[in-house]
């Protein structure tokens, strides 16, 4: 039974490590197999807000981000497959763990609501001012751990942003209306 805390622990800290020091350190090198992630995946939440368009597809639709994703998290299960004759709860926790990573972190790009009550550290992720903190997707454990948890939702630094925002998008739709109505005419 020792095997399923150590399972939970195990995946939390894979989810750091991977999405650290592979998704965001190769995945920054355009030529890399996981550069999807930093320059498709981070790109799509920060202009829709959260949502990536790749998640709203069936995963086996097209060889995008979202089925990349999934192919890594499939070899990752099978690699640890192998392991269940002698740790079956270790191995069956990390299992789980592989299946509930894909299904939060679905969600989360397909229900930004939802994610920002459910797992406001992703969202931190993806739209707080440092998008290289936050790196654990279902549980922040490890990035708190490891000195990398950054909150931003609910913080006076995303209040303020939201309103820098509402002013620009008020300003351009004044500067847009000042275009399309005609001058008024000199009085004679």
């Amino acid at each position: 039974m020792i095997g399923i805390p150590l399972g939970l622990l195990a995946a939390n800290a894979t989810e750091w490590l991977v999405h650290k020091y592979v998704l965001h350190g190769l995945g920054q090198k355009k030529d890399s197999f996981w550069s999807f992630h930093w320059h498709d995946h981070h790109k799509n939440a920060r202009r829709n807000e959260l949502v990536d368009p790749d998640y709203e597809e069936p995963v086996t639709s097209k060889w995008n981000g979202q089925s990349k994703e999934a192919l890594a998290l499939v070899a990752t299960a099978a690699a640890f497959a192998p392991l269940f004759p002698v740790a079956p709860f270790f191995t069956g926790t990390v299992i789980y763990c592989t299946i509930n990573y894909y299904r939060k972190h679905k969600r989360a790009h397909l229900d930004p609501e939802w994610a920002r009550e459910h797992l406001p550290w992703h969202v931190d992720h993806h739209m707080g001012p440092n998008q290289h903190a936050n790196w654990c997707v279902t549980r922040p454990w490890f990035d708190i751990v490891m000195g990398t948890r950054e909150p931003y939702v609910g913080t006076d630094l995303e209040r303020k942003a939201a309103e820098k925002k509402r002013a620009k998008a008020a300003a351009a739709a004044a500067a847009t209306e000042n275009t399309l109505t005609p001058a008024a005419a000199p009085a004679t």
